[in-house]
């Protein structure tokens, strides 16, 4: 039986999951992307803690996709937590947002981001994105 691979995207904007997750199906991997609201839940889900202590339902992802503006806690404090947990080390982290500023792609790689994309506003290119990330994962 094949592992099952997993990318976490930790967004609380319904829409932006909702496209991102059709982009996902639309490309041939309905069930890559998997979806936490706020930088709380993203925690919880990569330490396995609350609702996310099952690895076999909320098995550890592969990649995070993260947004910077996050409800609980910022994508920020989730990167920084992220980076300081040794099971963790070879995650990659993608930080996935709308902010153009210099500053906070600067602090994202500061904080250990592996790569700071800027949210698509054209659905090809957001198909693309995830033909992209689902090689990366060796899907």
């Amino acid at each position: 039986m094949p592992e099952h691979r997993t990318i976490l995207y930790a967004e609380d904007e319904e829409n932006d999951v909702f496209l991102l997750r059709l982009a996902f199906e639309s490309e041939g991997f309905p069930n890559l992307l998997t979806s936490v609201v706020d930088g709380a839940e993203a925690i919880s889900y990569l330490a396995g803690t609350g609702q996310f202590t099952d690895r076999q339902k909320h098995p550890l992802p592969d990649l995070l996709l993260l947004d910077l503006n996050l409800p609980k806690k910022s994508g920020f404090e989730v990167l920084q937590w992220a980076r300081q947990q040794p099971a963790l080390v070879g995650l990659p982290i993608i930080v996935y947002t709308s902010s153009q500023a210099e500053v906070d792609r600067d602090k994202a790689f500061r904080f250990g981001a592996t790569d700071y994309i800027v949210k698509f506003s054209e659905f090809d290119e957001l198909l693309h994105f995830a033909r992209t990330l689902a090689g990366r994962c060796g899907s």
